[in-house]
């Protein structure tokens, strides 16, 4: 059954899939950051990186980590790439756009290990371009958004050894126990087959999917307190923004800050091919976010 999967996603891969998170927008202009790309080491092999350093930022630069989309296993840096410099002109931050291990080959909770190893080889090397590793921050776009809240819930596990300052959840999948039939359904939600076909692909079996690292709105109060201040985008025509309304409820009554921002017309993806207008004021958005954040540090 495995090589079944892995030999159907990659025929998925080898096509242009833009019908969950490929991007189809650009943001205004030509953003003021150089580009670099660099291979990060961890126990589940190389992490292909693009690194933007802004231009005119005060350095060293605070760090934004930022995981793309695609289900758990679709997916690559390129998708976020022009806005990733958008966000690094805008709030002055270092971005690190991470390429994570994807399923089926590397179910849960590989992904999330493997992005927390990340933040922390970040943490220790962002002075070679001049960044300031104990300044981080991270965020995603949907399921980049549940590895974000994962990394974030795994950094208190471990007693907070990386100085996580602010996460950013952009329409993210966060209760993957639910079957996808039993959430809100509208025209333009992922269709049900295919989220199926996702969780299926990412979880090894059904108890995985109740893992708080999986499906954080699973997590008890205790795991959640402590967690750095958040912003949750959602999208109102996405299944998937009342979980993640949810969560920020559950974050709020846990004593975590949470900046919430609901996009009633918009679809899942919509920062990446929904209306340009709206796409843009969110990027702003989480790139003011972060500038504020490492402004008080």
């Amino acid at each position: 059954m495995k090589e079944q999967q892995v030999e159907m996603i990659r025929k998925i891969r080898q096509q242009q899939f833009t019908q969950v998170d490929g991007g189809t927008l650009t943001p205004p202009g030509t953003p003021a950051a150089q580009r670099h790309e660099i291979r990060i080491p961890t126990s589940y092999g190389e992490a292909r990186t693009h690194v933007y350093v802004p231009l005119h930022a005060a350095k060293p630069a605070p760090v934004f980590i930022n995981l793309h989309g695609g289900g758990f296993v679709l997916g690559t840096p390129e998708m976020d790439d022009p806005w990733c410099a958008y966000v690094a002109e805008l709030s002055g931050c270092m971005v690190f756009n991470v390429e994570y291990v994807l399923a089926p080959e590397y179910p849960f909770p590989a992904a999330v290990y493997q992005c927390y190893e990340v933040a922390q080889w970040i943490m220790q090397h962002a002075s070679e371009w001049d960044g300031d590793g104990s300044r981080l921050a991270i965020g995603g776009h949907s399921a980049g958004g549940n590895l974000s809240a994962a990394v974030c819930l795994l950094n208190l596990q471990k007693g907070s050894e990386l100085p996580i300052a602010y996460q950013i959840l952009d329409y993210p999948p966060l209760d993957l126990d639910t079957d996808p039939a039993d959430k809100p359904s509208f025209e333009e939600a992922i269709p049900v087959d295919m989220a199926r076909m996702f969780n299926a692909m990412y979880f090894d079996n059904a108890t995985d999917a109740r893992n708080p690292l999986a499906s954080p709105v699973l997590a008890s109060s205790s795991e959640l307190t402590g967690l750095p201040p958040t912003l949750i985008i959602t999208a109102g025509r996405d299944s998937l923004a009342a979980e993640a309304a949810r969560y920020a409820e559950m974050l709020r009554e846990s004593g975590v800050p949470v900046t919430y921002r609901d996009y009633p017309g918009e679809a899942h993806g919509f920062t990446h091919n929904g209306t340009p207008a709206h796409a843009e004021e969110a990027w702003q958005l989480m790139a003011k976010q972060l500038k504020q954040t490492f402004a008080q540090a």
